[in-house]
């Protein structure tokens, strides 16, 4: 399910062609996981075994600057098809989690930890469907990824913008995060949390460097070299460094590279309370009422930032 054609058309040639049986269908459909009558259509008329719930839109300025569709996406999304999920007994929903969830400071991030304690509190109440978590950094090439964007930006011999020269970032490959999603999906039953390995972070500014060195070019200092970096300042949301666990309750799993933390899973009656009130305030496109419920809900949520004006 992908609401972007283009997307859409290359994932599902892309997968046409890996497919190892011919007994595999590849369906596509062409929708939003925000449409709540195709998704209940599409899980009553299909028997669902696992989803994986991946989507989100994940730009922390983006967000910032449409309030409305990035809560709408991350969080009502979720609940959506989660409920759905129950209502149908599905075997296993998996919700792809990010470390922005961690103490957030935008609304990208607040978005998704209410994403995960709505995922959380359902757990709670179902006795069909297992229900899990799974929470990791940045993972390299995927839309959006600095790295494919410094590419670009070297190979055009552009300046390349940093936010700050201290800022670090988690990041693995898409391949093993893949694998480690699959394998943390069968452990999860009860809205377990599933921590990543991501290995040591990463200074941005240091990678952006190295990747200048590794294309035979010369950093731009007093005049000399090839490619300048400039530091723009973190933006709106931004943190300087991330975090995977708020740091209490770290347990190991039977997998070496998968950790489980705990958080407090809130009630469904009052939750699904506040998230009805939430869904009316969207409709209503109040952006600000949107910002204060969100902050009532996750209350780790921390920004000074509180321009909603675009909504």
């Amino acid at each position: 399910i992908e609401r972007s054609e283009y997307a859409l058309f290359c994932l599902k040639n892309r997968l046409r062609k890996i497919k190892t049986s011919t007994a595999t269908e590849v369906v596509p459909f062409l929708e939003s996981v925000t449409t709540r009558s195709f998704i209940n259509d599409f899980f009553s008329h299909n028997h669902i075994d696992v989803i994986y719930h991946v989507a989100a839109y994940k730009h922390v300025p983006m967000v910032e600057d449409n309030i409305i569709s990035g809560v709408l996406n991350n969080t009502l999304g979720t609940q959506i098809v989660a409920e759905a999920a129950a209502k149908n007994a599905a075997g296993c929903f998996v919700l792809i989690s990010t470390d922005k969830a961690v103490h957030p400071t935008s609304i990208m991030g607040a978005s998704k930890r209410l994403a995960e304690m709505v995922v959380q509190s359902l757990a709670m109440h179902s006795d069909t469907t297992r229900f899990c978590t799974v929470r990791f950094g940045n993972v390299m090439g995927t839309s959006g990824s600095v790295i494919p964007l410094f590419q670009e930006q070297i190979n055009k011999r552009e300046m390349i913008n940093v936010t700050d020269p201290n800022a670090e970032r988690y990041f693995m490959t898409v391949e093993e995060a893949a694998q480690l999603i699959i394998q943390a999906g069968t452990m999860g039953n009860k809205g377990e949390i599933f921590l990543l390995d991501m290995g040591t972070p990463i200074n941005i500014l240091e990678m952006a460097k190295k990747m200048i060195h590794l294309s035979g070019l010369q950093v731009k200092e007093n005049g000399k070299g090839d490619i300048k970096i400039s530091y723009t300042g973190l933006r709106p949301g931004e943190k300087l460094k991330e975090e995977l666990h708020s740091g209490t309750d770290i347990h190991a799993t039977a997998h070496p590279k998968i950790m489980q933390t705990k958080e407090t899973a809130e009630d469904w009656q009052q939750l699904s309370a506040q998230l009805l009130d939430l869904d009316e305030q969207i409709t209503q496109r109040n952006a600000s009422k949107v910002v204060k419920l969100i902050s009532d809900m996750v209350t780790s949520y921390n920004s000074d930032n509180k321009d909603t004006s675009n909504g």
